[in-house]
């Protein structure tokens, strides 16, 4: 008898180079959806839960403190209990939507582990910058103007 390899869903998670989350580590829900799916509605599991907790994740403290706190601290406010939860429901078959809810789970910590933009430095307004608004200021206010009632009785 020969076995087929794993499906890209039941492997580990890669984020990137220094994280692979292990399949074990994702917990899995299925249910029913709304949505598209003609007959089968009713009595296909298409809906996908995952679940990822990065307090009790192995993967997540063999990043290092500074990198650990640094997604922890950017994840807190979708952590739900101590868990990440994604749910996908957007196509009828269960596997497109456990690759979707992959696919968003490995971006958002891809994008928790990233470092912060560099700050923008304030800059004064140049000087042509500060003429060309009085300017389009006063051309405002001459426009105005003349919609005025010249007499000034209303």
């Amino acid at each position: 008898m020969t076995t087929s390899p794993p499906s890209r869903v039941d492997g580990p998670l890669f984020v990137n180079d220094a994280l692979t989350i292990p399949a074990a580590e994702l917990n899995w829900r299925f249910s029913r959806s709304s949505g598209p799916g003609g007959q089968g509605v009713n009595t296909a599991d298409s809906r996908v839960e995952l679940t990822w907790s990065p307090d009790r994740s192995a993967a997540c403290s063999a990043l290092g403190d500074h990198l650990r706190l640094r997604l922890l601290g950017r994840l807190e406010s979708r952590l739900v209990g101590d868990a990440v939860v994604i749910a996908a429901s957007e196509y009828r078959a269960q596997l497109r939507n456990r690759e979707a809810a992959r696919r968003r789970l490995a971006s958002l910590i891809r994008d928790a582990l990233a470092p912060a933009p560099p700050r923008r430095r304030s800059t004064k307004p140049t000087r042509g910058s500060v003429e060309r608004r009085l300017a389009g200021k006063k051309a405002r206010s001459v426009v105005k103007s003349r919609r005025r009632n010249p007499g000034g009785d209303y």
